[in-house]
């Protein structure tokens, strides 16, 4: 790893199957894809660890990318959940990725298409680091209007309004 891009997207495999078959994809730096097989912990991903090192076999720890700064390594990350799907959604993969904010719950009856909380990372990642590069370029401060709410953009475009229960609802589709 080089000091300006310690990332790497990895993928852990079971063995038992012929040619071996992702089950999680991660991305981490250091001894972050190891990490899970030392302490399996109590989600999907975990019991599967178990359940092949209960059979006898060992996980395979594939390294996909290495050399990559956090946002490049995000995005891998999210495009190969969603390419590979999770096990929620039909897919392979044990992950179960959402974006930050939902806390991990969806509104009942709230549709979410594939691979949509996979995007939101990485926009919400980009937005985000956006944000703070605008703040660091202006030592004086910004305000929020100069920032401007993601929501009021789109409705200033015209692609998102209110409906009449005071929601915000897609004018495109």
């Amino acid at each position: 790893m080089t000091p300006d891009k310690p990332y790497y997207v990895y993928a852990l495999k079971d063995p038992r199957q012929h040619p071996a078959r992702p089950f999680y994809i991660g991305k981490g730096t250091g001894m972050r894809a190891h990490d899970h097989l030392i302490r399996p912990d109590h989600t999907p991903k975990g019991d599967r660890i178990r359940e092949i090192e209960g059979a006898g076999a060992q996980v395979l720890v594939s390294y996909l990318v290495e050399h990559l700064t956090e946002p490049e390594a995000l995005r891998l990350e999210a495009e190969l959940i969603a390419a590979f799907g999770t096990q929620a959604s039909g897919g392979l993969l044990t992950n179960t990725v959402l974006p930050s904010g939902l806390g991990g719950k969806a509104r009942p009856g709230l549709t979410v298409p594939a691979g949509a909380p996979e995007k939101a990372q990485v926009g919400l990642t980009l937005l985000k680091d956006a944000v703070l590069e605008f703040a660091q370029a202006n030592p004086g401060g910004v305000k929020n209007a100069e920032v401007a709410s993601l929501l009021g953009l789109l409705m200033r475009e015209g692609r998102i309004g209110r409906s009449g229960k005071g929601r915000h609802v897609a004018q495109v589709k």
